[in-house]
């Protein structure tokens, strides 16, 4: 396998272990650092499709490692840490984090899971060779061959994965989508932390698209089955 994977971490044997497990299932190229300073370095010159990055470092805390790849790279971030409590987890996953493996781990779950980022690399390949590129909805449009998102002509921000997500919920549009299919289409595979992920992503989203997100009419929660992007907003 030619993908390229950085794992950082100051413990020196969890690396090892990561490594050799990468290695036995086809993976060769990956590159290790120890503290935050160096992932930034490594990651620069590297260019990793997918960083393992563990939370407590010597130097600073993987977050702000992660907010600082977020300035030059989309790559796919997985945490490590020894913290299992939700808000922890929300708190990875809002700055730019795309999974969050707590310690103990198995070296296997942790392959299995790059693996599944790999997989949501590959999805977004397929949208942005897609023959369909212009996307519209009510008052939003997406070009997938730029990157772009409008809402009414107004150019809206949006992250790597929300334009994934938005995507898709354009595509099906006014079709209730379950949270386990946003993330299968979106991140690659089913994952426990899903409903914080997709949570946290489509509040990020509403506050952009909806004029009022605390009471969104378009991108709409059908209570016990997922979310719908309405064609019309009431």
């Amino acid at each position: 396998m030619d993908s390229k994977i950085l794992l950082v971490d100051d413990e020196t044997d969890i690396v090892d272990l990561i490594q050799e497990a990468l290695q036995q299932d086809g993976f060769q190229s990956i590159r290790k650092a120890h503290t935050g300073l160096e992932a930034l370095q490594v990651c620069r010159d590297f260019q990793p499709d997918v960083v393992v990055l563990d939370v407590m470092l010597p130097d600073f805390d993987g977050l702000e490692v992660c907010k600082k790849i977020r300035e030059f790279s989309y790559c796919s971030i997985l945490f490590l840490s020894s913290k299992n409590d939700d808000i922890d987890k929300i708190l990875g996953l809002s700055c730019g984090g795309d999974d969050y493996i707590t310690k103990p781990f198995s070296p296997r779950e942790i392959v299995f899971r790059i693996k599944a980022q790999l997989r949501r690399q590959q999805y977004q390949v397929t949208l942005d060779s897609s023959p369909n590129d212009t996307l519209s909805v009510g008052p939003l449009s997406l070009d997938r061959e730029s990157g772009q998102a409008y809402k009414s002509g107004q150019e809206i921000s949006l992250t790597g994965r929300e334009f994934l997500l938005l995507s898709y919920l354009m595509e099906n549009a006014d079709k209730i989508i379950s949270k386990e299919r946003l993330y299968e289409q979106v991140w690659g595979e089913y994952s426990s932390i899903c409903d914080n992920t997709i949570m946290v992503h489509i509040r990020h989203i509403r506050e952009k698209i909806e004029n009022t997100p605390s009471t969104p009419q378009q991108l709409i929660t059908v209570k016990g089955l997922g979310y719908k992007l309405k064609k019309r907003a009431e």
